[in-house]
């Protein structure tokens, strides 16, 4: 956010705000959480913009519905990308962050976001993840003034979840359409489906794509189940900072594994550290009205 740039007459009336989230499943990619809000009074207006749940359009459709939403002047709009590495970094570590509390402290993200703009949020609509009496309970403790509403399908029941529904899928895809593969293995490409488990397309890519040492590319998300079934196949390596647990524990016969010159080369390895010494990897991407920063959008 710019100081400079004012914020629009209608953010300082009561306004709404719906929350949904793009890539949940998928074991490719980031999992992307968006928001779309504007002011309350703007609500028939909103329901007359054709949102709806982005699942049930066309690709062509969803852009066209992104783009008329950017350029509407009464509605502002924001995205977190939550990179695959971090995904896998939180859900492995020894104190492991499950997928719905990332999911949870996303939407909170993205609410704490809108309201250190200026923006007067007065009510909330998500879609449920895990409890909705549970979910709604804790995000109403945490902002005790906002009014929420947590339902299941409320990307098709409320048209200001549709248009989050919207900008989060359409940020998701473009995600994936530009992504650039770090590692640097020969014969690695991009066709890798939809990303999702149980397309044919996506495990053929993860089967050409798996290594031995480094397992698989960042794209993936590796803590996830689908991966299991390839690691029969891969090198069990003993990090450098497990060196006192093997002593104490494992005795002299452990041998060190050393990770240079091996694999994907050293991007991987630079990135592999990277996670398990701070657990980075988020990759945010905003966006407000009459504040963009995604220029390459």
């Amino acid at each position: 956010m710019g100081s400079e740039t004012s914020l629009p007459k209608w953010a300082s009336t009561p306004c709404i705000m719906g929350i949904d989230e793009a890539g949940r499943g998928p074991v490719l990619g980031p999992m992307v959480y968006g928001c779309l809000y504007c002011a309350r009074s703007y609500q028939k207006t909103l329901a007359t913009l054709n949102f709806a749940d982005s699942k049930t359009l066309k690709e062509e459709k969803r852009e066209e519905l992104f783009e008329n939403l950017k350029a509407d002047e009464s509605i502002g709009w924001s995205v977190d990308v939550i990179d695959p590495r971090e995904l896998s970094a939180k859900m492995l570590k020894k104190n492991k962050v499950n997928l719905n509390e990332i999911s949870h402290d996303s939407a909170i993200g993205l609410i704490n976001r809108v309201l250190n703009m200026g923006i007067l949020l007065t009510e909330v609509y998500l879609d449920t993840v895990g409890d909705a009496d549970k979910y709604r309970i804790k995000l109403s403790e945490r902002f005790p003034s906002i009014k929420f509403v947590v339902a299941k399908k409320a990307d098709s029941l409320y048209p200001v979840v549709s248009g989050a529904s919207i900008v989060a899928k359409v940020t998701r895809d473009r995600a994936l359409r530009e992504w650039v593969l770090e590692e640097t293995s020969e014969n690695m490409h991009g066709s890798f489906g939809s990303g999702y488990p149980g397309d044919p397309e996506t495990k053929a890519w993860l089967a050409h794509h798996k290594h031995s040492v480094f397992g698989f590319p960042t794209l993936v998300r590796f803590s996830w189940g689908t991966c299991t079934s390839y690691y029969k196949d891969m090198v069990e390596v003993l990090w450098e900072s497990d060196k006192v647990d093997e002593d104490v524990g494992y005795g002299s016969s452990g041998k060190q594994l050393k990770l240079s010159n091996v694999g994907f080369g050293k991007a991987a390895k630079r990135k592999i550290e990277e996670i398990e010494s701070s657990g980075k990897g988020r990759c945010k991407f905003f966006h407000s009205r009459k504040l963009e920063q995604l220029t390459h959008f």
